[in-house]
């Protein structure tokens, strides 16, 4: 029997790496994003036993309970979720537009609060299962022009940590994975003198990679992560050592 991972954000980026990597894996894979990307549909071609995809616009907080009604209609009691999908509007907190404030508030946090509140029931039903929380490491760090998003990080890793003390006795297992800066769309404005910096901050010498956080994904869906719980998995090259 398979068992199904919910990957949210699952598109580009490190989402579609989780999704590639879980496959691999022999997870079956419930892929959300608004938009069926190429590489998406060729991972789904490439696995078409495993892996899919369906629309989903998650700032739509009020579609999310139909949403989660569904998957479990179509593909059974998920094994896990992981919420991937972020927002990153970067811009200073006095001139950013409330409308902005609201989405990232709305994507980064209150959906992935949502959807643990609505799929995380059939995992209490199952007695097992694992909840992933992509986090930053700008929760901990602080950046310039990023204060939003880095509140609605801190905001994900408390309730990570109170979540996995609400469901633990149940055999379900919730952690945040933090990832330092790595070359997605969301950092695409981080290049040159700034991309060399960051580079230098790291004892490696080097970025951490989508594939280096998406691994860290994979470990902790595993049995072998059975006993990590309420924690931050930081994955950043050592920039924040």
């Amino acid at each position: 029997m398979v068992d199904y991972v919910i990957v949210t954000g699952a598109s580009r980026g490190l989402g579609l790496a989780i999704c590639q990597q879980a496959a691999l894996e022999g997870y079956g894979i419930i892929a959300l994003a608004r938009q069926f990307s190429e590489p998406l549909k060729l991972l789904q071609q490439r696995y078409p036993d495993l892996v899919n995809y369906h629309a989903a616009d998650l700032a739509d907080t009020d579609s999310l309970a139909a949403l989660c009604k569904q998957l479990i209609k179509q593909y059974g009691r998920p094994y896990a979720l992981i919420n991937n999908a972020a927002a990153g509007h970067d811009g200073v907190l006095a001139t950013m537009p409330n409308s902005a404030i609201e989405h990232l508030m709305q994507l980064n946090i209150q959906a992935p609060i949502l959807l643990c509140k609505y799929l995380v029931r059939s995992m209490l039903l199952n007695r097992r299962g694992r909840v992933i929380n992509i986090s930053s490491i700008i929760a901990q760090t602080g950046f310039n022009g990023l204060s939003v998003y880095a509140a609605s990080k801190a905001a994900l890793e408390g309730f990570s940590r109170s979540l996995a003390r609400e469901v633990g006795k149940a055999g379900i297992t919730v952690n945040c994975v933090a990832p330092g800066y790595m070359q997605t769309d969301m950092t695409s404005s981080l290049q040159g003198s700034k991309l060399d910096s960051v580079k230098r901050r790291s004892p490696l010498g080097k970025l951490a990679t989508v594939d280096d956080a998406a691994a860290m994904v994979v470990y902790l869906l595993s049995e072998r992560a059975s006993a990590i719980t309420g924690t931050v998995m930081t994955v950043d090259a050592g920039s924040t050592a």
